[in-house]
């Protein structure tokens, strides 16, 4: 029996399990096949992009590992997406980060525009793959010092103020020239590292800075704005102007996005948990799911309790069309592009196993007090066999089913990045 007979056999007999408790497998394999992940460009080549040969400076963020193969070119980092691509079911997005231009000389950041980019949307047409855009406010001489939108030279803020602005108009051309909406993600590393005396001002002036980038109204057609927080980050341990609580009020009064990060809360916070609370107000939402081991160390993701946790409270309440997927890590101690598999894969099968889930039932068993059959049922759902369905997704997506596609990356790691 080929394995394509066996994947085929074994997803009869599981859709016949799930048909017993009123669920349609094909129907849910149809619902995740209208889902697209956003990958993020950043874990191909440890957050360094193609502005400079200097790579990752400042602005607390770092990647840990040298592991070889790390993409050196924008072309090389194609690459490595294309064969990502082509190991994971479904139609999907790339995330971008401003550092990730094609100029050819130096552009400084409030001077980028549409056509630094111009590689990259050629690519994504080809491919049938939507864009999604971030500003790059670390990095810097401009940020050297911790602060950027907030900073209290109104110099260094108007520059910064004019590189979200160029950003801005990036997304907009890529929503038009792509055909579906640019989600643009601002988040700034601003902040102290010890105590300060003032909270208030600079809060004040990342406001007036974000209103003067959202100034003009662009077609949601074709470009989303989103504002992310944090709790803390290397060197703005004691005070982040951007906190989660400015940047919800942000949001909800502007009519903005509003960014949950996996790994941007206390150790103790889950964002399973935020999710329904925020979209009680607030129309849309991006996530960056990643895996905070300890704090924001941004592991590859697992399909760990969270993370099927995630998925829960996106696809129970039919969120699925109001909430953008994004991933956020970058593991330099793997191949880079295992890591981006790995992690594709993981957030699609908690999808999955989400859509899989006889909500309804479950939400009746709630709703009549009988948590006996709500937690009966919960925890024989962990054993229903819904790995099977995934690989028959995969097989009939055309990808590679379960552990074949690590000989690929294997094969691509020996002939095209040991060489690098």
């Amino acid at each position: 029996m080929s394995q394509a007979q066996s994947v085929e056999k074994a997803y009869e007999l599981a859709k016949q399990r799930y048909a017993a408790l009123g669920i349609d497998t094909d129907k849910a394999m149809e619902s995740l096949r209208k889902v697209s992940i956003s990958l993020h460009c950043w874990q191909g080549d440890d957050v360094g992009g193609f502005e400079s040969s200097e790579g990752l400076t400042g602005g607390g963020i770092q990647a840990t590992g040298n592991y070889p193969g790390k993409a050196r070119t924008a072309d090389e980092l194609r690459s490595d997406l294309d064969l990502v691509y082509s190991m994971i079911p479904g139609k999907h997005r790339l995330n971008l980060h401003a550092i990730y231009l094609e100029a050819g000389k130096k552009v400084e950041r409030n001077e980028i525009k549409p056509e630094h980019f111009k590689n990259w949307v050629d690519w994504a047409k080809a491919n049938g793959l939507g864009l999604d855009f971030n500003p790059t406010f670390f990095s810097h001489p401009k940020a050297d010092d911790g602060f950027t939108l907030a900073h209290p030279d109104s110099g260094i803020r108007k520059f910064w103020i004019e590189h979200g602005i160029a950003c801005r108009k990036i997304s907009e051309a890529f929503g038009k020239q792509l055909g579906t909406p640019c989600v643009t993600n601002v988040w700034i590393p601003d902040g102290y590292k010890d105590i300060p005396v003032d909270r208030v001002a600079p809060r004040e002036r990342l406001c007036q800075a974000l209103d003067a980038i959202f100034a003009e109204k662009i077609d949601q057609k074709y470009h989303l704005d989103s504002v992310e927080g944090k709790l803390f980050g290397i060197g703005s341990e004691s005070f982040v102007v951007g906190s989660h609580d400015f940047y919800l009020g942000y949001a909800v009064s502007r009519n903005v996005l509003l960014t949950l990060d996996a790994g941007h809360f206390h150790p103790t916070e889950v964002i399973s948990n935020k999710i329904s609370a925020v979209m009680c107000f607030a129309k849309e939402m991006l996530l960056h799911v990643s895996r905070p081991v300890r704090w924001d160390s941004d592991h590859v993701v697992i399909l760990d309790d969270e993370l099927l946790a995630i998925a829960q409270e996106i696809v129970r309440p039919g969120y699925t069309e109001r909430i953008h997927i994004g991933l956020d890590y970058f593991d330099a101690s793997i191949n880079r592009v295992a890591a981006w598999v790995i992690g594709t894969r993981n957030m699609l099968k908690a999808l999955l196993s989400a859509m899989l889930e006889p909500t309804d039932k479950l939400r009746s068993y709630e709703l009549d007090g009988d948590f006996t059959s709500r937690l009966a049922m919960l925890e024989e759902l962990k054993s229903m066999p819904m790995s099977t369905v995934w690989d028959y997704y995969c097989l009939k997506a055309g990808v590679p089913v379960g552990c074949e596609w690590l000989a690929k990356v294997k094969d691509y790691e020996a002939k095209v990045q040991s060489k690098r």
